[in-house]
């Protein structure tokens, strides 16, 4: 099985920080609002999740989730978690320690659609 969702060493690390204070933590990938399109990091069960949410996988034992008309989107990519210094405009979790977490992406090839990891929609992991 291929992934949909992948996470950086670095991104990692400001996840096993943010663990200590708040501890079990979930991401949704942003549609838009604050901070344009980035990955939010939440204490789990703080964002409410419903029939209009994509489970994509697991990226250091926290889920991640993104909404299904935003997975039209990208469906076709493997999204890869990674963290830069600079103050986002969200509400995630990492803003008050200087950095943020973003998205890098790239596209399945057509043998790697075939493999992909499944999905659940509108389920709380």
């Amino acid at each position: 099985m291929i992934s949909r969702v992948k996470i950086t060493e670095a991104a990692k690390g400001i996840i096993n920080t943010l663990r200590a204070t708040h501890g079990e933590l979930m991401f949704h990938q942003s549609g838009g609002c604050c901070d344009g399109s980035s990955p939010m990091c939440f204490e789990k069960g703080e964002l409410m999740i419903n029939e209009t949410d994509v489970w994509l996988g697991t990226i250091h034992n926290c889920d991640f989730y993104m909404s299904a008309d935003q997975f039209e989107y990208w469906k076709h990519t493997q999204l890869t978690i990674d963290v830069v210094k600079g103050r986002g405009s969200s509400f995630s979790l990492e803003i008050p320690l200087g950095v943020r977490f973003i998205i890098k992406s790239r596209i399945y090839s057509d043998e790697e659609i075939n493999e992909l990891s499944p999905t659940r929609v509108g389920e709380i992991i």
